[in-house]
């Protein structure tokens, strides 16, 4: 898996309008929740497709803080999909991840999805079971830096206030439209012996159907 990326992309502190892109697609997601089940399926099929798509490389995450070529990655992607599973918010990185995503949504026009996979959205939004305790403990270590978990806390609240996926755990799932437009509703169900990579197809054919990725 391709995690390079290409020299003289548009730095953080960027707000061009006419940002080149370098990767179709970044996946965000916690690795020891779905990275050898739904956000691997999901991977393959977006390349299958012939979408550039960055899937981090575990080497890349070494010690407390978030690369450099992390950073640049979500900087280069046309489209963040965010994954969003139990131990999501239990990684610091993960949090980094989702703050540098909804910095470059506000300043290239970045476009970005959840997939709420197994989890309730609202509980992500009002950081309510896992992502409650996941938020405590971070709290308890970060003493000194109560502003950086405030920002993971609202960051949460917005993702899962934007449009995108919800993947139950009997396999169904359903088309959630931004919670602070309207009532959320099912769009499709889908029913399947393999619901990981079944619903990974979904995501990857909504998006380019709907012009989201450029036609291959």
């Amino acid at each position: 898996m391709d995690s390079t990326t290409n020299e003289g992309a548009s730095s953080s502190s960027s707000s061009s309008y006419t940002h080149s892109w370098t990767y179709d697609v970044f996946l965000s997601f916690r690795g020891e929740d779905t990275r050898y089940n739904f956000v691997g399926h999901l991977y393959n099929n977006l390349v299958q497709k012939g979408f550039k798509t960055f899937i981090d490389d575990e080497a890349l995450k070494r010690g407390e803080e978030i690369s450099s070529a992390l950073l640049k990655a979500i900087e280069q992607s046309r489209i963040s999909v965010v994954v969003f599973s139990e131990n999501y918010a239990s990684s610091r990185w993960c949090l980094d991840e989702l703050v540098h995503i909804f910095h470059c949504k506000e300043q290239l026009q970045q476009m970005v999805f959840p997939v709420f996979y197994k989890v309730d959205p609202s509980d992500v939004r009002n950081q309510r079971k896992s992502f409650g305790k996941a938020l405590v403990d971070h709290e308890s270590k970060l003493k000194d830096n109560m502003d950086k978990v405030l920002r993971w806390r609202e960051t949460l609240t917005k993702a899962a206030n934007l449009s995108g996926w919800s993947f139950l755990a009997d396999g169904s799932c359903h088309f959630r439209r931004s919670n602070a437009l309207e009532r959320e509703r099912k769009m499709a169900r889908q029913e399947s012996k393999e619901p990981c990579k079944k619903e990974a197809c979904n995501i990857q054919a909504c998006l380019s159907k709907n012009n989201f990725l450029p036609q291959k």
